[in-house]
């Protein structure tokens, strides 16, 4: 696999990811911020979208922000087990950091974190 390419928009606030550039895509929507862009049929990664980007990247005085992955839930069995397995294989991985945040011991809510590092590309 190639290089990742990325591209942030500032306007929007974006953070493109392309883990394979061009190639046609379904989108998994994993919270109001993330969405994993995949390849069913191969069962591969081919991006990642992040809104928000600078609130994503935003550390508080307790370390890196955390974001909830509420809409794993709302897949079917079938995508969720595919978007846990590529949050947890690179190119994936190398972006975000797959977790779980347990309220309670019968309950577990599935989050990330941006991987250190992550920021915006200068623009040119």
């Amino acid at each position: 696999m190639t290089e990742a390419q990325i591209r942030y928009d500032e306007p929007s606030d974006t953070l493109y990811v392309s883990f394979a550039p061009g190639e046609a895509a379904t989108g998994l929507e994993l919270s109001d911020h993330i969405l994993l862009r995949v390849d069913k049929r191969s069962r591969s990664a081919i991006g990642i979208t992040l809104f928000d980007f600078s609130l994503l990247a935003q550390q508080t005085d307790l370390g890196p922000r955390s974001f909830p992955l509420s809409g794993l839930a709302r897949l079917s069995p079938e995508l969720r087990e595919l978007a846990v397995s590529l949050l947890q294989s690179e190119p994936v991985s190398d972006y975000l950091s797959l977790s779980a945040f347990s309220p309670t011991a019968s309950e577990t809510i599935p989050i990330t974190v941006l991987r250190p590092g992550m920021t915006a590309p200068r623009a040119a």
